[in-house]
């Protein structure tokens, strides 16, 4: 039997009507100062807490965003935590549903569903665009990270180009010219990280060398034993986010490949674990707090300000430098550019 406190017990040890009680807790205009605090300190004393589903069912709407995340993913955390203070800020609470090996992004989705969110916040979807296009028939939808096009979807995402560009500068610029990539696998993500590495190292006049991977520790593992035993290692490798990076640099330190003293190597997201001490990794910074801030700005505008037409805010992204990139001395006597180009996930180009 449910013995908490309800808004009637408070109500009755003060002696005021229940409509008083939510009143005050509501912060509600009506009641007068001593009744407030009266009211305040009987809840407090009953040890009441508001039914947040109750409240939210009495109501017309239910001021609920629904966010898609990964919950492996460092950045999606960092994501999650500033689409709170945003959400907060505009009236709304935030139920997530997570990603994990055993949970594909349709029955996360379908959670939010479930729940009746009035609009979702997808982070980072890797679901085709057909696919977001008939969700969006169904509830607002905002894609957070990636591109889609001529869909009613609201996007904010990061110029992935203009992130990757700055990293292969900040690489030659150290006198680097044999610079690989360790790719993220089939996801949009990936594959528009891909794309800019390749587009940027034919503007160079460089070879590009595409590494297999899938946006985990494991599969820059993976990458990073490739490489250490490779006769002709790269001076310097770029991963498509912080994670690869990570696992990548983990497998050249244990072959006694040094980073940056060999190896310099530049992650993208610049998310908790680059700024670690012991990894201090170079990476592209996507700005999460503006990420967050456009993104519950496009779901709160779609619900009350009645917009209908679809958005797309692309920012701006930043390297960040740190303690995992440095100067290829080695450059005078490198006998020239990587010479592999393998084919990413998707083939592209």
């Amino acid at each position: 039997m449910d013995q908490r406190p309800r808004l009637s017990d408070v109500a009755a040890r003060v002696g005021v009507s229940p409509a008083s009680v939510s009143l005050v807790l509501r912060g509600a205009p009506g009641p007068s100062a001593e009744t407030r605090e009266r009211v305040l300190a009987a809840a407090a004393e009953l040890g009441y807490r508001a039914d947040r589903t109750a409240s939210l069912l009495a109501r017309r709407r239910r001021h609920l965003l629904g966010v898609l995340l990964d919950v492996r993913n460092p950045f999606h955390a960092e994501l999650v935590e500033e689409i709170q203070v945003e959400a907060d800020e505009a009236g709304y609470e935030v139920v997530l549903s997570t990603l994990t090996r055993a949970r594909d992004e349709a029955r996360a989705v379908e959670t939010l569903l479930d729940f009746r969110c009035e609009a979702l916040i997808l982070l980072g979807p890797d679901a085709p665009d057909a696919a977001l296009g008939a969700l969006a028939t169904h509830v607002p939808c905002v894609v957070v990270g990636r591109m889609v096009r001529g869909l009613d979807v609201d996007v904010v995402r990061p110029a992935d180009d203009v992130g990757v560009d700055a990293a292969l500068d900040h690489l030659i610029g150290l006198g680097h010219a044999r610079i690989a990539f360790v790719d993220g696998g089939r996801g949009a993500v990936a594959s528009a990280r891909r794309r800019g590495y390749r587009r940027a190292m034919r503007r160079a006049g460089l070879e590009a060398a595409v590494l297999p991977g899938d946006h985990t520790e494991e599969g820059g593992v993976r990458a990073g034993r490739l490489l250490a035993a490779a006769p002709d290692r790269p001076t310097a490798v770029v991963a498509s986010n912080d994670r690869l990076a990570v696992g990548l640099m983990d497998a050249l330190l244990r072959a006694g490949v040094g980073v940056p003293g060999d190896v310099s190597v530049v992650g993208y997201d610049d998310s908790s674990l680059a700024r670690l001490a012991h990894i201090d990794l170079t990476s592209v910074n996507q700005d999460a707090p503006a990420q967050a801030r456009n993104a519950v700005l496009a779901a709160v505008s779609r619900l009350d300000g009645g917009r209908t037409a679809a958005s797309e805010i692309v920012l701006v992204p930043r390297l960040v430098v740190r303690g995992s990139t440095a100067e290829n001395l080695m450059a005078a006597r490198e006998p020239g550019p990587v010479a592999s180009t393998a084919q990413g996930a998707d083939g592209d180009e």
